[in-house]
C-alpha cells in the first residue's frame, strides 16, 4: 500500500515538513509495511519555499540582504531538486514577521531586500523563478525591489525617491535604462491567491494597509500614491494596473511583476503542486492524506488541502483530511471533497494541547485514523 502525505503547515505549531513527518510516523505506527511519500505543500504564502525544497530534495541558500526598514539580515531562497528553479518568498526579506509591531510603517517599509535576493539568484545563474507573495510588510508597489534591479524612480527635480510607499506621491519619471537585462531572459511564476487591484476600495492599501500599520489617514495617502505610481507605469508601458486582478498583492508588488517581469500569475496551491509533480505521485497511490492547522469554509477558497483534494479526486484516489481543528459548521461544505474528516482537537484533546504538543497528537491521530481505515479495507 502506498500513501501520499501532503499537509500544509499547522500554523503556530508545525511547519508543513514537520506535519508530514508526524503523519508519516503515524502511518508507520499503524503498519510499518505501508510505503509513505511525503510531499509537504503550501498555498504560495509563507512556508512555500521550505515545502518545495523539502518535496523536491532541493537546498536553501542564505545571503545578507536588507529587511523592510533597510537593516542587514540573513535571508534565504530555495533551489529545487532540479537545480534550475529558484523559489523566493517576499516574506523572507520584506515580511511583516521581520518587524516588531511598533515598527510597522508602510510609509517607509520597502521591498528592496526581495530584489536583492533575486539579484543574488541571477548572479548564481538561475533564470526560472517561483515567487510567493504572501506576508509582506510593504505598500511600495514593488518599487524598492525594482530599484534593486537598477530601475530609477525620480521626482520632478530628478532626485531618486526615498524608499517606502510614502514617497510615491512625488513620482514623476521612471527610468529603465539600467534595469537588469537578465530579467528579460528569465521566467517568473507568481504564486498568488490575492485578486485585489492595486488601488481603490478593494486595493492594496485599503484592504491590507491596516495590518501593516497604516491608520485610516495613512491608507488614503498610500492609495493616492499607488494611483500615482500606476499612472506613471501606464504612461511608460501601456499596462494599466489600476483595476488589474492581483496587482494589489504584497502591497502592489504583484503589479510590479505584472508590468515588468516575463511570466504569469497563478493560484498559489496550483503553482506548488505543479512544481512538486504532485499528480504523478498520486497516480499510483492508494490513499492521500492532507491537513492544516484549522479547516473551515475558507479552505475551499484555494488553500492547500483543497488543492490536494482536487488533484486526488481527478485521479480517483480517496483523500483523508486530518487537521488541528475542524469547524463543524463547515463540515457539510467539506464532505464532498474528502472521504473522511478528522480533527486533533475533537473533545478528547483540547485546542491548547493540540497546539502545544502538535507533533505528538498529529502522529497519534494519524495512527488511529490509519488503523480504522485499514480495518474497513
Amino acid at each position: 500500500m502506498k500513501v501520499v502525505v501532503a499537509p500544509d503547515s499547522f500554523k503556530g505549531s508545525l511547519t508543513a515538513v514537520q506535519a508530514a513527518q508526524a503523519m508519516a510516523a503515524g502511518i508507520r505506527d499503524a503498519d510499518p509495511s505501508i510505503e509513505t511519500v511525503m510531499l509537504p505543500a503550501a498555498d504560495g504564502g509563507e512556508g512555500t519555499m521550505d515545502s518545495l525544497v523539502g518535496a523536491t530534495g532541493g537546498k536553501t541558500v542564505s545571503v545578507i540582504v536588507q529587511d523592510p526598514l533597510g537593516r542587514k539580515i540573513e535571508a534565504s531562497y530555495g533551489i529545487l531538486g532540479d537545480e534550475e528553479v529558484c523559489v523566493i518568498e517576499i516574506a523572507e526579506a520584506s515580511g511583516l514577521m521581520l518587524l516588531q509591531e511598533n515598527e510597522r510603517n508602510p510609509l517607509i517599509t520597502s521591498t528592496y531586500g526581495t530584489g536583492e535576493l533575486i539579484v543574488h539568484a541571477l548572479d548564481a545563474g538561475l533564470r526560472n523563478f517561483i515567487i510567493g507573495l504572501g506576508g509582506s510588510a510593504t505598500n511600495d508597489g514593488g518599487v524598492g525591489m525594482l530599484q534593486a534591479f537598477g530601475m530609477s524612480f525620480a521626482d520632478d527635480e530628478g532626485m531618486e525617491l526615498a524608499r517606502g510607499g510614502g514617497s510615491l506621491g512625488d513620482l514623476h519619471t521612471i527610468d529603465m535604462l539600467h534595469f537588469d537585462k537578465r530579467i528579460s531572459e528569465s521566467n517568473f511564476l507568481i504564486a498568488c491567491d490575492v485578486e485585489n487591484p492595486i488601488v481603490g476600495i478593494d486595493g492594496a492599501s485599503a484592504v491590507f494597509g491596516p495590518q501593516k500599520g497604516a491608520s485610516p489617514a495613512v491608507v488614503d495617502i498610500l492609495d493616492r500614491n499607488l494611483t500615482k505610481l500606476a499612472n506613471v507605469v501606464e504612461q511608460l508601458t501601456g499596462i494599466s494596473l489600476h483595476e488589474k486582478k492581483g496587482s494589489g498583492a504584497a502591497g502592489g508588488a504583484g503589479g510590479a511583476f505584472q508590468a515588468f517581469f516575463p511570466g504569469e500569475m497563478k493560484q498559489g496551491i496550483q503553482v506548488v503542486l505543479d512544481a512538486i509533480s504532485f499528480d504523478e505521485y498520486v497516480m499510483d497511490a492508494d490513499l492521500v492524506i492532507t491537513g492544516e492547522g484549522k479547516t473551515d469554509s475558507q479552505t475551499l477558497s484555494g488553500k492547500t488541502p483543497f488543492g490536494v483534494a482536487k488533484v486526488a479526486q481527478k485521479k480517483g484516489k480517496p483523500v483523508i483530511l486530518i487537521s488541528g481543528a475542524l469547524d463543524e459548521e463547515s463540515r457539510n461544505l467539506l464532505v464532498s471533497m474528502y472521504s473522511e474528516l478528522h480533527a486533533i482537537a475533537d473533545g478528547t484533546v483540547s485546542s491548547k494541547e493540540s497546539i502545544e504538543h502538535a507533533s505528538h497528537y498529529l502522529r497519534a491521530k494519524t495512527k488511529k485514523v490509519m488503523e480504522d481505515y485499514l480495518t474497513t479495507k
